[in-house]
C-alpha cells in the first residue's frame, strides 16, 4: 500500500546478537576537522552523494507524513530502509546505487532523530532540504570509508571514501590521537565551496592539574560578564575587546551585495557574486571561532571555577516592534556578531573535559544593579550607563565589572552549597546550573 517492501527474507535468516560498540567508560568522543581539496572526479562523485542525501531525506519524509495524514500509520526507521531498497530498484531512481548505502541510510536515521526531537518537544516538525539552502553533508560510518594510519606520521594517513578509488587529499593540521580508528566521518562543503571531513574518535582526555589561589587552597573562580562595549569582562577588570567583524567588513559586504543584486538571476555571474560573499563570511565566521576557541581555553586553564550568567540568545535578538525596530536590529547584529552562545557551549564542554566547574548565575540575578561592596540593589540602569555610585556606600562602579564580580560571588555561592552537601569522596559536578542545585544534591 505504501511501496515498503515486506520482510520475508529476513524471516529465513538466522537471527544473530547485535554486537553493540563498547565504549570506555572514561574515553570521550571529539571530532577533529579537517580541510580536504577533491579530484574532480572526486567532487563529482560527492555532489551526486550530497544530492542523493537530500532527496532520500524528502522521500523519507514525504513517506513518513503521507502515511500518517492517509492511514494514520507510523512509519519509522525500519521501514524507511525497506523502501529506500525499492527506490533503487526502480528504473527512475536507480541512479541511488551509486551512493554508499550506509550513507543514504544514515540520511533516514537523521531523518527519525528529527522526528524523537518533535516528539519530545524538543524541535520543530522536520521540513524538506532545499538545494543550495540546506547544508550539503554525508555521513560515513565504519563500514562506509577505509582508514590507513601511516607508520611514520602518528595521527595521520590515508581516508578513503565508499564509492571512490583514490583517497582523500586531507591536509593534517593537527594530528589525531596515534593508533585509534575513527568512529564516523562527515564530509561537508560550505557556501564557499570548500570541502571539509569531520573525523569522530574516542579519546581519553587528560583533565588538567587543579588551580588554588595563591597560598591557600581554595579553587581560583573568576566571573564572566558578557557584553557588546567589551566582548568579556573579568572581575579583576580585565577587559577583551569586540572583534566587530561585520562592522569591520561591512563597507565590502554592503559592495559585493549590490553587485549580486545587479544580476541576471541565474546566470554564471551570479553565482559568481554569490561566492564572493559566501568567501567573505566564511572569513568572518573562521576567525571569530579562532578568536573564540583560544579566550575560552586561556580562560579554562588559568581558572578551576568560571562563572557566567543563563543568558537565552534567541530571546535576545527577537525582532522588535513599534518605531524602535532599527536600533533593535542594530543591536541583534551586534549580539549575533559577538557569538555569547558558541562562546557559553565551548566554556561547558571544556569545563566537562578539563576537570573545570561551570557555574551558571539565574539570569534574574541582579548583577548590573547590585552593589559589589555593600550589596545594595539599585535601580535599573540604562544600557547608555557604563559606570554608576552607589546610593548607600557612595562606590562608583564601572557597570562591567560589578556585574561580573557580583557573578563571581554568587556562583562561589551556589558552588560552595553544592560542594558541602555532596557526599564524601564525590567530585563536584562539572556544570552547576542555579535553577538545578536542588536536584544535585537530591541525587546526592
Amino acid at each position: 500500500m505504501l511501496g515498503i517492501g515486506g520482510r520475508r527474507k529476513h524471516h529465513a535468516r538466522e537471527a544473530a546478537p547485535l554486537r553493540p560498540h563498547a565504549k570506555d567508560s572514561e574515553a570521550r568522543h571529539r571530532l577533529y576537522r579537517y580541510r580536504f581539496y577533491p579530484t574532480a572526479e572526486q567532487a563529482e562523485q560527492l555532489n551526486r552523494t550530497f544530492g542523493a542525501c537530500r532527496w532520500v531525506y524528502n522521500e523519507g519524509l514525504a513517506l513518513r507524513s503521507g502515511a500518517w495524514e492517509r492511514y494514520r500509520l507510523r512509519v519509522g526507521f525500519a521501514e524507511t530502509c525497506r523502501a529506500l531498497t525499492g527506490w533503487k530498484l526502480v528504473a527512475g531512481t536507480a541512479w541511488l546505487k551509486e551512493v554508499s548505502s550506509t550513507v543514504l541510510q544514515q540520511s533516514l536515521r537523521h531523518l527519525d532523530q528529527a522526528f524523537g526531537r518533535f516528539f519530545k518537544g524538543e524541535g520543530c516538525c522536520p521540513r524538506r532540504k532545499r538545494k543550495g539552502r540546506s547544508r550539503d553533508a554525508a555521513v560515513y560510518v565504519r563500514t562506509g570509508f577505509r582508514w590507513v594510519e601511516d607508520p611514520g606520521r602518528p595521527g595521520t594517513g590515508v581516508i578513503t571514501l565508499a564509492k571512490q578509488s583514490q583517497p582523500l587529499d586531507v591536509r593534517w593540521s593537527r594530528a589525531l590521537p596515534a593508533g585509534v580508528v575513527p568512529v564516523r566521518l562527515s564530509v561537508t562543503r560550505d557556501r564557499a565551496g570548500r570541502f571539509f571531513v569531520s573525523v569522530l574518535v574516542e579519546e581519553r582526555i587528560r583533565a588538567l592539574p587543579p588551580v588554588f589561589e595563591s597560598g591557600s587552597s581554595v579553587p581560583k573562580a573568576v566571573g564572566l560578564d558578557l557584553g557588546l562595549a567589551s566582548l568579556v569582562t573579568l572581575d579583576d577588570g580585565t577587559k577583551v575587546g569586540h572583534p566587530r567583524l561585520l562592522k569591520r567588513h561591512a563597507g565590502r559586504l554592503a559592495r559585493l551585495q549590490r553587485e549580486l543584486h545587479r544580476k541576471v538571476r541565474g546566470s554564471r555571474n551570479r553565482e559568481k557574486a554569490r561566492g564572493r560573499i559566501a568567501r567573505l563570511y566564511a572569513l568572518i565566521s573562521d576567525v571569530r571561532k579562532d578568536l573564540l576557541d583560544q579566550l575560552t581555553t586561556r580562560l579554562v586553564r588559568e581558572n578551576q571555577v568560571l562563572v557566567v550568567e543563563d543568558l537565552s540568545v534567541a530571546s535576545l535578538v527577537r525582532a522588535a516592534r513599534g518605531g524602535s525596530r532599527r536600533r533593535k536590529a542594530r543591536l541583534n547584529e551586534a549580539i549575533c556578531d559577538a557569538g555569547w552562545g558558541e562562546l557559553l557551549r565551548q566554556l561547558r564542554y571544556k569545563c566537562e573535559w578539563y576537570g573545570r566547574t561551570l557555574v551558571i548565575v539565574d539570569r534574574f540575578f541582579p548583577s548590573t544593579r547590585r552593589c559589589s561592596s555593600c550589596h545594595a540593589k539599585g535601580p535599573r540602569i540604562d544600557v547608555s550607563v557604563r559606570e554608576w555610585t552607589c546610593g548607600e556606600c557612595g562606590a562608583v562602579h564601572d557597570r562591567d565589572v560589578n556585574a561580573a564580580v557580583n557573578l563571581r560571588d554568587e556562583g562561589m555561592r551556589l558552588y560552595w552549597s553544592v560542594a558541602a552537601g555532596l557526599p564524601p569522596g564525590r567530585r563536584v559536578p562539572a556544570v552547576i546550573k542555579a535553577s538545578e542545585v536542588e536536584k544535585i544534591l537530591s541525587v546526592g
